[in-house]
């Protein structure tokens, strides 16, 4: 879920709910960098506010847009084109309108496998070169060339609730099940399933209210990996995305990145592993992960699977997340086929 409050009590007591955390301020106030608090000014019920995370700059070549989440720009498909986007966000403005810098141009229905959404940025509102607060890389201007994610690559990201922060993609090419709610803090709750998701396996990588943010590798060229848009108490999911950019395209906005011709490797993800596995290794889990995927998925409590690693870090694995608040235990192997199956016990996913 997008980051929330209570309304009643942020009009009465804004000084408790609503100030930002000191060492986050930067994230949480009116700030023309991405990375940082923002959302739809409609996104308000009787009750609450919410807020996400404005993630990074796009452009089709003469038009800037600020990409994040379909469910932070466009109140989880409900918003139409126009609709005014903010900076900061609901939630850090005592629920009251902030400044807006960027209209809804255009988003992704949600069921499409991506979470996405496009504000055509307002003149002299955001910076116009992309500098994301708080990232590791040439100038804080992440590269204009995107990365493909893999199993033991080091990513960062900057979101509006736990600002920049690092870990390690633990598992990619899975399947989750994420959970939404149709309005701000409210409506009935409804699940997505994915596929071909990107996940960290981190308690400290993101928070509710960081949805939107981009997450890139962590080296000397900070390369797109991923779109954040959902996680638990202790993993973060992420849109590949080049699945994004297509996604995006498919709605007649073909962009890309506005940053640096950051010259890297040859390969980008080479020189952003925490820990590589022999592909071989991986190319054979990943065939039965695909032969087995809707055997897992059928289970009860399973809320994901997808290729990755033993605690070890040094064999390839197919890795399942189950719900430990679901009464229902999933009956799981220890391997598969002499592949080894890794369980993280974990909450629900949610759209954060």
């Amino acid at each position: 879920m997008k980051n929330k409050i209570y309304f009643l009590l942020a009009v009465l007591t804004a000084g408790v709910l609503c100030a930002p955390a000191l060492t986050q301020a930067q994230y949480q106030t009116r700030n023309t960098h991405f990375g940082v608090s923002g959302g739809n000014i409609n996104d308000i019920s009787r009750r609450f506010c919410c807020s996400g995370t404005l993630g990074s700059l796009v452009s089709n070549g003469t038009t800037q847009y600020i990409l994040s989440n379909n469910h932070v720009l466009a109140r989880t498909d409900q918003a139409a084109a126009g609709e005014d986007i903010s900076q900061p966000g609901l939630i850090d403005n005592n629920c009251q309108t902030p400044p807006i810098v960027a209209d809804l141009t255009a988003k992704v229905a949600l069921g499409n496998n991506v979470d996405c959404a496009i504000a055509a940025v307002r003149a002299g509102q955001m910076d116009s070169g992309g500098f994301i607060e708080g990232l590791n890389g040439p100038g804080g201007v992440p590269s204009s060339a995107t990365a493909s994610p893999a199993v033991g690559m080091t990513v960062q990201k900057s979101g509006r609730t736990t600002g920049h922060t690092t870990g390690t993609i633990g598992s990619i090419n899975t399947n989750v099940t994420v959970q939404y709610q149709p309005t701000c803090g409210s409506g009935k709750k409804r699940n997505f399933n994915y596929t071909n998701q990107v996940v960290i396996n981190s308690t400290t990588f993101s928070g509710g209210g960081d949805s939107g943010s981009l997450i890139l590798t962590n080296t000397s060229c900070a390369h797109p990996v991923a779109l954040l848009f959902a996680g638990s108490s202790s993993t973060t999911i992420g849109n590949p995305i080049a699945d994004v950019l297509s996604a995006l395209a498919g709605t007649g906005h073909s962009v890309s990145f506005v940053g640096t011709n950051c010259t890297g490797p040859a390969s980008p993800a080479s020189d952003a592993q925490s820990f590589q596995l022999p592909q071989q290794a991986l190319d054979r889990a990943n065939r039965v992960l695909e032969r087995n995927r809707s055997d897992f998925m059928s289970r009860p409590a399973v809320l994901g699977v997808g290729l990755g690693a033993l605690e070890d870090n040094a064999t390839a694995a197919i890795v399942v997340y189950v719900d430990k608040t679901n009464p229902f235990k999933a009956q799981l192997p220890n391997q598969i086929d002499n592949v080894p199956v890794r369980i993280i016990m974990t909450d629900p996913f949610i759209a954060y």
